[in-house]
């Protein structure tokens, strides 16, 4: 059970004891950390039972072996990029980078399901990049929720192809349109974007869809959520027939397997995700008693040692923007991401506490969404999801591969 008066976080075995005992709090209430199972209203009205936020995890608790059928010399790929694969210190392929890498080489359509942190980016940009790599005239779409995670692709694209003579344009909102224009004039293997970012480029004929036969929709649960699902139909529209089609999605809805059915042509159905949640992601709740300052929780739980590293979610823009200022104001090294912020003010965020400049990032879920930032040692929720589907993205942010990751959400 967490104990914030003792240690920030109570052995293994303290967390079973509490789990099978009633809690009970100095004045004979409910206990300020676990227990309970009252439903919690997210913003959308979904109904969240708070018993979901609490998955106590063995700090030191071995974690199954994943055994790859591959290794990267395995795979039919060109030799300069295995060298490049090398070279980034990739070594045996994720789960997911190890089923999907070898019908993708085949030029099969598929569908992924993975959460983010599977190395997922990798297991499509590989076998892209070969296939550039055997066909010039070759031409990549890859499309992506946010601008943060295109660029994020754009850079891991870049750091596999350097030297190779393979091009590619970012076009992504908060940026400079006429530079993106600049850009798309020249040679190009591979364009990432966004999807209002390329319905406004396409309208203006700066991009020609026939001329591309491959194209990727990178976390198209998001992409949803977001309220694309038409800039989607209209890129996708304009796609030649004939063409390879990768679809990921963290989740499968009844609107995705829609989507998968008019988008893709039998595809090949890929699944690396092992349930809602992280297994590595040690999960609690801190109850905010009455006549308890929210601020002042927060606080004093940052100003403890293990607490290095760590994503804040509030609900709202303004709400992101004051929490980091309150943060500052106390001395804390914050940070903020959320939609009022232009490109080049996130990007700047971002790098600090990227950089460890900054302890802490303070978040809406739409701008955090797709960011892939090593290390996080905590995941708070200051304000609850407004769905059980955004509390498993937001605290995928932390225990990434096979290191123990920590989410806490408030509860008043």
């Amino acid at each position: 059970m967490f104990n914030r008066s003792r240690s920030v976080y109570s052995s293994r075995r303290q967390a079973q004891k509490s789990a099978l005992k009633p809690a009970h709090s100095r004045g004979g209430g409910s206990s300020r950390y676990g227990g309970g199972g009252q439903g919690r209203r997210g913003g959308r009205g979904e109904n969240i039972n708070t018993s979901r936020f609490i998955n106590k995890t063995a700090v030191n608790c071995s974690v199954e072996q994943f055994v790859p059928t591959h290794k990267f010399a395995d795979f039919q790929i060109d030799e300069t990029l295995k060298k490049a694969i090398i070279a980034k210190g990739y070594v045996t392929p994720t789960p997911i980078q190890d089923v999907a890498i070898p019908h993708i080489l085949k030029g099969e359509d598929l569908m992924g399901i993975a959460n983010t942190g599977t190395g997922k980016t990798g297991a499509f940009l590989i076998p892209l990049i070969n296939k550039v790599r055997l066909d010039r005239k070759q031409q990549v779409l890859i499309i992506a929720p946010t601008r943060e995670l295109a660029i994020q692709i754009d850079s891991e694209l870049k750091g596999f192809t350097a030297g190779m003579k393979i091009y590619s344009v970012c076009v992504v909102g908060g940026m400079s349109i006429g530079r993106q224009i600049s850009e798309l004039r020249y040679q190009y293997n591979f364009i990432i974007g966004t999807p209002g970012r390329l319905k406004d480029l396409i309208n203006r004929g700066m991009i020609h869809l026939s001329e591309f036969n491959t194209v990727v929709l990178d976390e198209a649960d998001r992409m949803l959520d977001m309220g694309f699902i038409d800039e989607m139909r209209f890129v996708m529209a304009g796609m030649p027939k004939e063409r390879q089609t990768l679809f990921f999605s963290a989740t499968l809805s009844p609107t995705i397997e829609k989507l998968i059915g008019e988008f893709l042509r039998i595809p090949i159905r890929v699944s690396v995700k092992k349930g809602d949640t992280a297994k590595n992601v040690d999960q609690d709740v801190v109850r905010i008693q009455k006549g308890e300052n929210k601020f002042s929780v927060l606080y004093d739980l940052l100003t403890k040692k293990e607490f290095c590293k760590v994503l804040v979610f509030g609900r709202t823009k303004s709400g992101v923007e004051k929490l980091s200022g309150m943060l500052v104001g106390k001395g804390i090294k914050a940070e903020s991401i959320h939609g009022n912020k232009n490109h080049v003010q996130r990007q700047r965020a971002l790098g600090k506490f990227k950089e460890n400049h900054a302890q802490v990032l303070v978040a809406t879920d739409v701008a955090a969404r797709g960011l892939d930032i090593a290390d996080i040692s905590h995941v708070i929720n200051y304000d609850i999801p407004q769905t059980y589907d955004d509390y498993v993205h937001r605290i995928g942010r932390t225990g990434r591969g096979d290191k123990q990751g920590k989410a806490l959400t408030f509860i008043e």
